[in-house]
């Protein structure tokens, strides 16, 4: 019997560097994602997630390396186009409209992956995106608020918001950049809680750049640790937490 050809990683990293004059900031880093996984990524201020995630995105380009979508390359890929090959992003500082309903912003985040310029021209206004923008909207228990601009909700209120935005074109994977940030405790359980249902219930992989290590730790199945540009442990939560390597890159001894 033939045994199955395994799927292409969902992401998949190859020796990927970026060099600033005189500093890399990203050394040969390499690694792969596969569907299902919540990936954390992870290290000390100034071990370069923050440029590696931007180079994968394609903000930033790699000095050498390249990336792969389920096996394609983002080579010459613009950012804004990404979504169009499955892949959903939250940002570090929020992207909704603060004077725009709750429903309006997660409409909005879905409408360029409808139809044509003219459907989009002389279809329907909300390009027949309604329902599943409210059905993503009770998934992150924002029902009541449908109808509230986002800019008068809570911050973690409007985190929920942007994660809801970046799911809105059915994303394969989604590279959520530091999600915990400015979450009070309350909502950062409620969040991690919608995330991990929502994996679960989709399949939907997630890459998770965050501070928040309690945060990571729980959300996570495996975990990426960074330091100086290079990869310097990886494994399961619970063997990263006690790895030598990785406590000495955070006390910096």
């Amino acid at each position: 019997m033939t045994a199955p050809i395994p799927s292409a990683p969902v992401l998949s990293v190859r020796a990927m560097s970026k060099q600033f004059g005189g500093i890399r900031a990203v050394n040969n880093v390499s690694f792969d994602v596969h569907k299902g996984e919540i990936l954390g990524l992870i290290g000390p201020n100034g071990s370069g997630k923050s440029t590696l995630f931007n180079c994968i995105l394609g903000q930033l380009r790699p000095t050498s390396g390249h990336c792969e979508i389920a096996g394609r390359s983002t080579d010459g890929v613009r950012p804004a186009d990404l979504s169009l090959m499955g892949v959903g992003r939250t940002f570090q500082q929020l992207s909704v409209f603060p004077r725009m309903t709750v429903l309006d912003n997660v409409i909005l985040a879905g409408q360029e992956h409808e139809g044509t310029i003219l459907t989009r021209l002389f279809g329907r206004p909300d390009a027949g995106l309604t329902d599943k923008a409210k059905q993503l909207i009770e998934f992150f228990r924002l029902t009541p608020y449908l109808q509230t601009e986002a800019g008068a909700l809570s911050y973690g209120q409007q985190k929920l918001v942007d994660a809801a935005m970046a799911f809105m074109a059915g994303p394969q994977i989604v590279l959520l950049d530091e999600p915990a940030g400015g979450v009070n405790l309350t909502m950062l359980a409620h969040l991690k809680e919608r995330l991990v249902t929502y994996n679960r219930e989709h399949g939907t992989t997630f890459v998770v750049i965050e501070h928040n290590m309690e945060f990571v730790m729980s959300l996570c199945t495996r975990i990426i640790v960074l330091a100086q540009g290079e990869i310097i442990a990886e494994g399961r939560p619970e063997d990263i937490r006690a790895n030598p390597l990785v406590i000495d890159a955070y006390l910096g001894g």
